[in-house]
């Protein structure tokens, strides 16, 4: 596969700015193993964070961690095998990561399944399945981290929604259904942390080809259908849409609570 970000002819670096306030930040990123999660992996690895993440693909956290490493990352990100249905599990490695790091101050709530499914389909167990891969460790993740953040008065939790529920398109009901969740999750906390100087805001993508979309959503009439929805008549990429959640993670987005932010393209 082409790595944007190794690409000496597409450098993000050289394209994007650097936050110094990221410079050896400590970051929490779920789902980080390929996609927008490996690409926010590698470009908070690039801006000198101190990353840890989670996921369950061990082989794409691995190609993750050697793409930062290549890179000349300053710290080796560091990965803890976690199925994010297990709250334990994940409550387990946040410990790890304030161990390991010295704390987080950063919290990416990104993993999710946008899997397609029929609504006449639907059973009790799945619906609860979409809720749990979906929403229900974003609010966890949350119950772990944020005491330590508000302990440290300094925090920004991004969590990653979906523009899917806006759509009003019949393809996939429980992940739109638990996207839709992450609005009240981030404008409640972000109430709740104000005080302690612990921001939460919410970025949305809008179609983001990654390499699994690519895989097994994209037709050409799909593509074509929503270039035309969008203003900006150009493919999103991973590493566009990080650059939102780079801002809001540094001071230089310090003014910005429970807020949600579109990277769609125009397309809303």
């Amino acid at each position: 596969m082409n790595n944007p970000i190794n690409d000496p002819m597409n450098d993000p670096m050289t394209r994007y700015a650097i936050y110094p306030s990221l410079a050896d930040r400590t970051v929490f990123i779920t789902g980080g193993a390929d996609g927008i999660g490996s690409a926010m992996v590698q470009h908070f690895a690039r801006q000198g964070s101190k990353v840890a993440f989670v996921d369950k693909n061990v082989s794409y956290a691995e190609r993750t961690i050697a793409a930062c490493v290549d890179a000349g990352a300053a710290h080796t990100p560091l990965f803890y095998d976690v199925d994010l249905v297990d709250i334990d599990a994940l409550r387990h490695a946040c410990g790890a990561a304030v161990r390991d790091l010295g704390g987080v101050t950063v919290l990416v709530n990104n993993a999710a399944n946008d899997d397609r499914h029929d609504w006449r389909e639907m059973t009790p167990e799945y619906f609860d399945d979409r809720i749990n891969v979906n929403i229900r460790h974003y609010f966890f993740a949350i119950q772990s981290l944020a005491p330590q953040m508000i302990d440290a008065g300094l925090g920004s939790i991004v969590n990653i929604g979906s523009s899917s529920y806006m759509m009003q398109e019949d393809m996939f009901p429980g992940y739109a259904i638990a996207k839709s969740a992450v609005e009240g999750i981030t404008r409640t906390m972000a109430r709740t942390f104000g005080p302690h100087n612990v921001r939460v805001n919410t970025v949305m993508p809008g179609w983001v080809p990654t390499e699994r979309q690519l895989a097994k959503w994209w037709s050409p009439e799909g593509e074509a259908q929503t270039l035309s929805d969008q203003a900006l008549k150009k493919r999103i990429t991973p590493d566009e849409f990080v650059q939102m959640v780079l801002f809001l993670a540094a001071d230089d987005g310090g003014g910005c609570t429970a807020q949600s932010f579109l990277v769609d393209g125009g397309r809303f």
